[in-house]
């Protein structure tokens, strides 16, 4: 029990405030995340589009993520990361209603696209202000909370949204909404801004108007983008393609929920293990394991027929996922200057917004083209070429990381000064004087 207690306190103990308050919006917003986990089935299966169809609508869903991420990360550092905040989950919550309501295959593209900006503009905030808020040596266990937070909501969300769908699809869509809503409240009324000046300079000394050219000058961390960029491309087709692979395997919405829900549930029992677990580990190797271990799960999806069998490959995937989460984020936090921290964050969700757009189409491609084996072995490929990418690339990383820590200052020893005993006194009084020598 005390060893249990030890592990708690280690693991929670000692961070912000602030950090719980956004960690408790994130869970109560996960919870509520339905619709995404189950749009590519509501638009093939209750609104009778076909598979490119509903590829195109979350495609245009990613769209608007790339828009949203990219003004999101302008105005996290211009604006403040607590108005981005506010304005996102409002205008998220607004649009996910919009898109339950609406009918034609126009309107639901147009929703998506614009429910897929809001809702993405709040990242870059989010993850810039969980840096300001958390101090560097407790970020691996900040970030591995909030993912565990993430995902606990989504193994509950997963299985609630099948229950609900059989209600009614309307439902999910005011549940969603719902919690969006108050998980802005939370920030409203709990969270204080946590930008501490406006962003004059960037570190180097420019001004923010060239943010732009400083990011896209900034080759190690645009590799590093790409390589997310690819791992996104692999990672997002369990939620568009392995539905409807699913399906085709003659398996209802339900079980895909309740499949796919075994991604969470692993992380909830796992997660808060892995800090420990590659503390103190080359964070390249640990990410290049993470790849391999991702592309082996997806393309053993490829055999996969019965419900336990899509089990498996989640799970496996789901261990590569763990790996890959938390040195995700705290090399991005240690990769992003100070004055650009908005704009960095942005920036790599940028990655996630294009792979958001690019994965259905491009796995609905090629599995209308090449077959299901093709589209499934093709990630496991992918996963393989990252794994020996992070290797190359990971010391170029650690050196601009440290580049970019800011300097420790070293804490110089007090010396209290001691009155002499009056013997010590009168002895150093009498004493000869020590020669002084020239410094050799």
């Amino acid at each position: 029990m005390r060893t249990v207690r030890g592990w708690f306190r280690d693991t929670t103990g000692g961070l912000p405030r602030a950090f719980w308050y956004l960690w408790t919006g994130t869970l109560i917003n996960r919870l509520g995340s339905f619709v995404l986990v189950f749009l590519a089935i509501y638009l093939t299966q209750e609104r009778g589009f076909s598979a490119s169809q509903a590829g195109l609508v979350l495609g245009l869903w990613g769209v608007g993520g790339a828009v949203g991420t990219t003004v999101g990360g302008t105005l996290t550092d211009r604006w403040g990361r607590r108005p981005t905040l506010l304005t996102a989950h409002l205008g998220a919550a607004t649009m996910m209603l919009g898109l339950g309501l609406a009918r034609p295959l126009w309107a639901v593209a147009l929703g998506a696209l614009l429910l897929g900006t809001f809702a993405e503009a709040a990242r870059p905030a989010f993850g810039a202000m969980m840096i300001d808020v958390v101090p560097e040596k407790d970020r691996l266990r900040a970030f591995s909370l909030n993912y565990w937070a993430i995902n606990l909501g989504f193994a509950c969300a997963a299985v609630l949204a099948g229950l609900a769908a059989q209600a009614g699809y309307l439902l999910l869509f005011v549940v969603d909404a719902s919690t969006t809503v108050i998980t802005a409240l939370i920030i409203f009324a709990r969270v204080k801004e946590t930008r501490t000046a406006p962003a004059a300079v960037t570190t180097s000394g420019a001004v923010p108007a060239g943010a732009l050219r400083t990011i896209l000058s900034d080759r190690v961390f645009l590799g590093f983008v790409a390589l997310n960029l690819f791992g996104a491309l692999v990672f997002l087709q369990h939620i568009s393609m392995l539905p409807i692979a699913m399906g085709d395997s003659g398996l209802s919405p339900a079980t895909y929920g309740s499949v796919i829900a075994l991604n969470g549930v692993l992380i909830v029992l796992g997660q808060l293990f892995v800090p420990r677990l590659i503390k103190g580990r080359s964070r390249s190797h640990v990410l290049a394991l993470a790849a391999v271990v991702m592309g082996v799960g997806f393309g053993l999806t490829a055999f996969a027929e019965a419900a336990w069998f899509y089990g498996i490959t989640v799970l496996i995937w789901t261990v590569g996922e763990m790996l890959n989460s938390p040195s995700n984020a705290t090399l991005i936090a240690e990769l992003s200057p100070a004055a650009l921290r908005g704009r960095y964050q942005g920036a790599f969700s940028l990655s996630w917004q294009v792979a958001g757009a690019v994965a259905p189409v491009l796995g609905g491609l090629v599995r209308e083209h090449a077959g299901n084996s093709a589209l499934w072995l093709g990630c496991a490929a992918i996963g393989l070429v990252m794994a020996v990418a992070h290797l190359v690339s990971g010391p170029a990383r650690e050196r601009r990381a440290g580049q970019l820590r800011p300097p420790v200052v070293p804490v110089q020893p007090v010396t209290v000064a001691r009155t002499p005993a009056p013997e010590a006194a009168e002895a150093a009084a009498t004493a000869p004087a020590e020669p002084v020598r020239a410094a050799s």
